[in-house]
């Protein structure tokens, strides 16, 4: 999608019903002009992904300033949650079968819950929250790892962000995540998994990029995942927060404001909001 214009992305996003949205690669880096085109279309900025590196050798300090910059970005946007995701050693853009890649060592997992413990402090003083992104192709993938990335780290200072796609791409159940951390859940991705692609990537180990560009995922309502026990599990739960739809699909396969709208309408016809 690289031709579609971020003027063309915001207004889509305002004529499907939406009242704002993450940080896209194609957003102004200026704050104030940032704010002026999104105000003038009544969207706000929700949060922002940020890669970390604290298993990596020699990037804990860079990583911790790349937070506090982007973090403060963030905050002059409005937004309070900061999406981040360890991503030393990932196989997210390698021709790696995701299922396949390495693993941490017991020091690496230490290193990376001892610097999400230091980035939600900062957060913390400043204000705002850290969610962690579990992430297919990365180290942390699995609900068994975001469990053990869980209990490693202060649950006052590192919170989650729970993907319905992912965690379904990787084995799990995203009404279980939402039971076991509720309290601790910040924000919500909302994408839908097409099970006849997923099936092929299992067939012919497909990498993560090339499962994405075969159309593994889609917008909720559109493939497998039952999002009745979702939303149940949310209410119940007393989920505050985002709910952000992600479609992850070639525009030249799947019309961007067609989905957009037909996301907006399932929330709306299935969660009432």
């Amino acid at each position: 999608g690289g031709h579609i214009t971020f003027e063309q992305c915001i207004n889509e996003m305002a004529a499907a019903g939406f009242s704002g949205s993450e940080i896209g690669n194609k957003y102004p880096k200026d704050p104030e002009v940032l704010k002026d085109v999104l105000e003038q279309r009544g969207l706000q900025i929700s949060s922002g992904w940020l890669s970390t590196f604290f298993s990596e050798e020699g990037q804990k300090e860079e990583t911790v300033k790349n937070f506090v910059e982007h973090m403060n970005f963030l905050k002059t946007m409005g937004a309070k949650v900061v999406n981040v995701c360890e991503c030393g050693h990932c196989v997210q853009f390698t021709p790696t079968y995701p299922f396949d890649r390495p693993k941490y060592s017991d020091e690496q997992w230490l290193q990376v819950a001892e610097g999400m413990n230091r980035i939600g402090e900062i957060a913390q003083e400043n204000g705002m929250v850290n969610a962690y992104h579990y992430h297919v192709g990365t180290m942390i993938q699995t609900a068994e790892e975001t469990d053990r990335l869980m209990a490693m780290t202060d649950p006052d200072l590192v919170h989650l962000l729970v993907d319905t796609g992912h965690t379904y791409y990787a084995g799990g159940e995203t009404s279980i995540i939402i039971r076991k951390y509720g309290s601790r859940i910040r924000n919500m991705h909302l994408k839908d998994i097409r099970q006849s692609v997923l099936d092929e990537v299992h067939v012919k180990k497909l990498s993560f990029l090339d499962s994405v560009k075969a159309g593994v995922f889609t917008v909720p309502g559109d493939g497998c995942i039952n999002y009745e026990p979702i939303f149940l599990a949310l209410v119940e739960e007393n989920y505050k927060g985002w709910f952000v739809v992600e479609a992850e699909q070639d525009p030249s396969k799947a019309n961007p404001l067609e989905y957009a709208k037909k996301a907006r309408s399932f929330i709306r016809e299935n969660a009432g909001i």
